[in-house]
């Protein structure tokens, strides 16, 4: 079984990566896609080559990859959807385990934008693990994905385009200025949803008033 999967790694670094980095675009999407899902890939250092030799589409390299990587994430998603609760509760109480469930429902999109933001070596797919145990709805878990990743590879395809290719290594060793660039973007972007909410009258001005 070893040989097996060793076999198939093989395959995949030698043939069908090199044959998607190829296909431009779309292949941004597709590898994307297979790291989020199942098969781990440097995605930084594939979209720093991308946009370093095609900068006028750079946008489009983000686009697609983080189109890419929303779905892809269906995958441990749903993983942690069908059985994942089982699985934290052997190891916490339950008391604590609604705690945490309570906890993530509050800022749930922020809980999944945030780590699809961070570079490596954020534990991205034990957030969205958490997301399928927790029951988040697939499409804001879809856009929180999709708004985090595409944030974090703008970021970088500007770096890159003004620093080159070495910026995969800037934002490595940064990490907590990404954090804290990331972090206050999104605070941004929830605060303008929320005002947004409270016209449109879907939140009420004293939520706790009966």
């Amino acid at each position: 079984m070893k040989h097996f999967f060793q076999t198939i790694w093989s395959k995949w670094k030698l043939v069908f990566l090199p044959v998607l980095i190829k296909w431009g675009i779309p292949g941004a999407g597709a590898v994307a896609l297979m790291d989020s899902s199942t098969i781990p890939v440097p995605m930084d250092a594939l979209i720093a080559v991308w946009v370093w030799k095609d900068q006028n589409h750079f946008w489009a390299y983000c686009l697609m990859a983080a189109v890419g990587s929303a779905i892809g994430g269906l995958l441990p998603y749903a993983i942690g959807r069908a059985g994942g609760e089982l699985f934290i509760l052997k190891r916490v109480n339950r008391e604590r385990y609604e705690r945490m469930k309570l906890r993530f429902e509050k800022q749930e999109f922020l809980a999944m934008a945030i780590p699809s933001a961070l570079p490596p070596p954020t534990p991205w797919k034990a957030f969205v693990f958490a997301a399928g145990v927790f029951e988040m709805r697939v499409l804001p878990f879809m856009l929180a994905v999709f708004t985090g990743r595409l944030v974090r590879w703008l970021v970088l395809s500007v770096l890159v385009i003004k620093l080159g290719p070495g910026a995969v290594g800037v934002v490595q060793h940064h990490a907590l200025t990404v954090l804290l660039v990331v972090g206050g973007i999104a605070m941004a972007g929830f605060a303008i949803w929320w005002r947004r909410k409270r016209k449109s009258g879907e939140i009420p001005e004293h939520p706790l008033r009966g």
